[in-house]
């Protein structure tokens, strides 16, 4: 008995490249562009491994929990790190980066995460990246909570490696990721001794047995579901037109905020500039209590508690891919207003208008 999921045609090595061109199409790049078969902490590891040598020094910037895990990877290299660490509940500034650079002239490796869903900030790539451009140094990005929820221009804003997965804002599987490659980064990875090579982790073999080879002969089996699923995300955003893809994602930032605002509730990120479109956290007491109890009256409600310590004190609000819509928005407003046993007609109300007044036309 034949079954749509699993009784499929072979992936040719023509339709993954093409899916390859959709990638650097969303990103507006024309860097290489390698699709990796697997969530997208492999690429970004496999970034770092390769861009990161002993005796190379990187500029690690933490706003949340990856760049801790950045930090790490690095010093793994023999790199020798400066962390500029800020708190989880704002973001990190052009200025602050341009004079950890100007303290620090031989950094030559620079690391940032563009918007952090789990604690809800995003960073203002664009001004990081002309500080960046002027110093040097080989610039990665993890872009997979931004990317479809807010601007993403690697190219114009000096971006050497930029890491997105489809699990977000792109309404598709955590199995598949793709990173886009600068030629100056491809040059650091051939020169580095210690990068991956002959490993899973090596975007230099995707070099040289795929790009290299004129994409006529794919390494290994691809994950044949999730690169249709990238391929049907890819296609979704194209029809709905990326802009308003975006636009949609800053309608549930401002609308959840709005809501939150009229259940007494503040933001755990204060400032509007530094607040992520992909997901919206709440300072909520006992954190982790109340979602559970939300959870416990609608298991589909997008919520969630922050991770470690901040399950004290935090509440996410999901509303990416194709829950950042009025729906989703209003359902995860009602099931934190009955958790905290609180009317949610005046949250849905503010939502309401929020929405509809960034987005008139909705």
């Amino acid at each position: 008995m034949n079954h749509p999921l699993l009784d499929l045609p072979p992936l040719t090595a023509a339709r993954f490249a093409s899916i390859e061109r959709g990638v650097a199409e969303l990103l507006g790049t024309r860097a290489d562009v390698v699709i990796t078969q697997g969530e997208a902490l492999l690429p970004l590891e496999g970034c770092i491994r390769s861009g990161a040598r002993p005796g190379s020094t990187a500029l690690n910037v933490v706003t949340g929990p990856y760049g801790t895990t950045f930090g790490n990877w690095l010093r793994d290299c023999g790199a020798r790190v400066v962390d500029l660490e800020v708190p989880f509940d704002t973001a990190v500034s052009a200025e602050q980066v341009d004079r950890a650079l100007s303290e620090h002239p031989e950094i030559d490796f620079v690391s940032l995460v563009h918007a952090e869903a789990a604690t809800g900030n995003t960073n203002p790539v664009a001004e990081i990246g002309e500080a960046v451009r002027a110093h040097g140094a080989l610039f990665m990005l993890d872009a997979v909570a931004s990317v479809g929820a807010e601007p993403l221009l690697p190219d114009a804003w000096g971006v050497d490696l930029c890491v997105i997965g489809a699990q977000k804002a792109m309404g598709g599987p955590a199995g598949v990721s793709a990173v886009s490659v600068s030629d100056r980064a491809w040059a650091r990875f051939a020169e580095n001794a210690s990068a991956p090579r002959r490993s899973y982790l090596s975007l230099l073999d995707w070099k040289e047995r795929w790009i290299d080879g004129g994409r006529t002969a794919l390494p290994h089996a691809p994950a044949q579901l999730e690169m249709l699923a990238l391929e049907a995300c890819l296609d979704r955003i194209a029809a709905e037109g990326l802009t308003a893809v975006e636009a949609r994602h800053a309608a549930a930032a401002a609308a959840t905020r709005a809501g939150a605002a009229a259940l007494g509730i503040a933001p755990y990120v204060g400032r509007d500039a530094a607040a992520a479109p992909v997901a919206t956290t709440l300072r909520v007491p006992e954190a982790s209590l109340v979602v559970a109890k939300a959870l416990a009256a609608d298991p589909a409600a997008p919520l969630a508690a922050g991770g470690g310590a901040l399950a004290r004190e935090m509440v996410r609000v999901n509303h990416y891919g194709t829950a950042a819509s009025p729906d989703a928005v209003g359902a995860g407003l009602t099931a934190l207003a009955g958790a905290l046993s609180v009317d949610p007609a005046a949250a849905l109300a503010a939502a309401g208008s929020a929405w509809s007044a960034a987005l008139p036309s909705a």
